[in-house]
């Protein structure tokens, strides 16, 4: 028998004090500021606003925490708690993972019953969340039953988000099922930069990530390329950023603020968040260069959407 994948202690016990909920020993639970804000009648996430992912019924989950390959400098991870880039031993199960993502949702949402701005309908609903956002915190492509864990989720009606960092092109290719909409995650429009600013452990990671980037036409679901823009520091190079997107041909591109938020704040400052003007001015010229328009934008999340024609699907209905 090998050992069971685990994180460290000191990192669990420093997740939990940030309201994560373990659904495993190396996956978690946490609600998004958008799901509160969504069951307060608030406001809803751009996600909704954009394709249609409830916000009430989103859960944020993760089968990779303190697995990663990347030490990005605008990620809000705790770095020096870094598990490894490997899981090896004896893993989560995908449909326990499941079973006690729904379980933690429920506990985490519970204090809500209690507030009197709560709405009932959408508090009920979210007991049953329908939208699973793979990402969180750690990179989702280490855990080796990814491909399991989202055939688990379709086969229960679930949608599935998946946000990778692209260094693992050959997982993504060798998924059996794809999730509902993939994002890869992209800062960098050149070699240096990204060792720069994604300070990747593998040496070819600026050619793992590209080779993602072109692996995306020929992939049959909704794709995305996230940018997130850093004033003083990656809002530059417009006519490369194009360049990767053409490469790889996405279905949307977001162009988004990054937010001064978890321990980015030890190596960024708040003056490196964009406003979102200047979020949308820059992904005016992306845009213009890439052969893409502007469909959408949502203020409040500082974050531009572009496609190169609007599709009728983009908003998804669910029944």
């Amino acid at each position: 028998m090998g050992e069971i994948t685990k994180i460290s202690p000191e990192l669990k016990a420093l997740l939990e004090k940030q309201h994560y909920c373990f659904s495993g020993e190396h996956s978690a639970v946490k609600i998004c500021t958008w799901t509160k804000k969504s069951l307060l009648d608030e406001n809803v996430c751009y996600k909704e606003k954009f394709y249609g992912i409830r916000a009430h019924l989103c859960c944020q989950m993760t089968p990779s925490v303190g697995f990663c390959t990347n030490q990005c400098i605008h990620c809000w991870r705790e770095m020096e708690y870094t598990a490894g880039v490997k899981m090896n031993g004896i893993l989560d199960e995908p449909e326990e993972i499941i079973k006690k993502s729904i379980l933690c949702q429920r506990k985490l949402l519970n204090g809500f019953f209690g507030n009197e701005k709560a709405n009932r309908k959408k508090l009920n609903q979210a007991q049953e969340p329908m939208h699973f956002a793979i990402s969180l915190t750690g990179e989702p492509t280490i855990y080796p039953k990814l491909s399991e864990l989202i055939s688990e989720l379709h086969k229960l009606g679930k949608t599935t988000f998946l946000v990778t960092n692209g260094q693992f092109p050959d997982i993504i290719k060798s998924l059996k099922e794809l999730p509902t909409q993939l994002y890869v995650s992209v800062s960098a429009t050149n070699e240096q930069d990204f060792k720069k600013f994604n300070k990747s452990c593998f040496k070819d990671g600026w050619k793992r990530l590209n080779k993602t980037l072109e692996l995306m036409p020929e992939l049959k679901t909704r794709t995305v390329i996230r940018i997130t823009l850093i004033k003083g520091i990656n809002m530059k190079d417009e006519k490369a950023y194009a360049g990767l997107i053409k490469k790889a041909g996405p279905m949307f591109v977001e162009l988004k603020a990054y937010m001064f938020v978890g321990s980015s704040r030890k190596r960024l400052l708040e003056s490196n968040m964009p406003l979102h003007e200047e979020v949308k001015e820059f992904a005016e010229k992306v845009a213009e260069l890439s052969g893409y328009k502007i469909i959408d934008e949502k203020k409040e999340s500082r974050v531009v959407l572009l496609a190169k024609k609007d599709y009728k699907d983009r908003i998804m209905r669910f029944d």
